[in-house]
């Protein structure tokens, strides 16, 4: 049985000098050796990650931002969603803490081979809680710091996928859980900065409004802001296998990417002046 090694393995955490944490909750590959037998041949490919999103944020160190991004799959659990494994979309196909289906709706895990309570509680604490524990840590060492702190939570994800919603997706997807998690002036900015790329489709609060990250730790009333972006893999990414990152594409969004974060940022310490 997997131990997953120790806290400080199981996420890493560049320190920034401003009021920005970038979160990537998604982006961890790993899979530990002695659980991938559970896993169907096709899962162990983790082809639902928020692929390269490292590489396409590479502008974080000059901004000064903190980053914080998980080691193991979500197909191991899923660091955006809640401990109690609420639905985060009532009424919507929804993947659990410990998800058993892939996007697409099919199974993750070779028939009878699903966590049971046991194994999901032991996820929890070993994974889940720690990559918590260091996000809520650093927020609180930027608030400190600074009088306040900007929680920026980073996702990416294929542009078609049925069981999730119908249609294509846009391009960009910001969630500010309705308003909730962020003052306002922080997601005109974002908007803002969109309006310089006309030809990339952009929604706000839509079908993504934000998972757990956002909604639990965006609380404008104490002074920490949290805003999701969801955004189409199209833009930067092949959407099929290898999964292999275009640099030509990311060249183009590249700038309107850190305008955006630069843009949160901005309005975050007009706010704060």
């Amino acid at each position: 049985m997997s131990d997953f090694s120790d806290d400080s393995e199981v996420f890493s955490l560049q320190r920034g000098t401003v009021p920005l944490l970038v979160s990537m909750p998604h982006i961890g590959t790993e899979i530990p050796a002695d659980l991938q037998d559970g896993y169907t041949a096709q899962a162990l490919q983790v082809e639902d990650t928020d692929w390269h999103l490292h590489r396409l944020y590479n502008f974080l160190p000059l901004l000064g931002a903190s980053v914080l991004r998980p080691r193991y799959s979500r197909y191991v659990i899923d660091l955006n969603r809640p401990p109690d494994d609420a639905p985060m979309y009532p009424g919507a196909s929804n993947t659990e803490l410990c998800p058993t289906r892939f996007f697409s709706g099919e199974p993750l895990y070779k028939a009878g081979r699903e966590p049971g309570p046991e194994e999901r509680a032991r996820r929890r604490e070993a994974c889940w809680q720690p990559y918590h524990s260091a996000l809520a840590a650093e927020l609180a060492r930027l608030k400190a710091k600074h009088g306040f702190a900007l929680l920026w939570d980073a996702h990416s994800i294929r542009s078609h996928i049925p069981w999730l919603f119908e249609g294509k997706l846009p391009d960009l997807n910001i969630g500010t859980a309705g308003g909730a998690s962020a003052h306002e002036a922080i997601a005109a900015a974002v908007v803002q900065a969109c309006d310089a790329a006309p030809h990339i489709s952009l929604a706000v609060n839509g079908r993504f409004k934000g998972g757990y990250i956002t909604r639990h730790y965006g609380r404008p009333a104490e002074d920490v802001h949290a805003v999701q972006l969801e955004m189409c893999q199209s833009l930067y990414m092949q959407e099929v296998p290898p999964y292999a990152y275009d640099e030509a594409l990311a060249w183009h969004v590249q700038p309107l990417l850190k305008n955006m974060v630069a843009g949160v940022l901005q309005a975050a310490n007009h706010l704060y002046a």
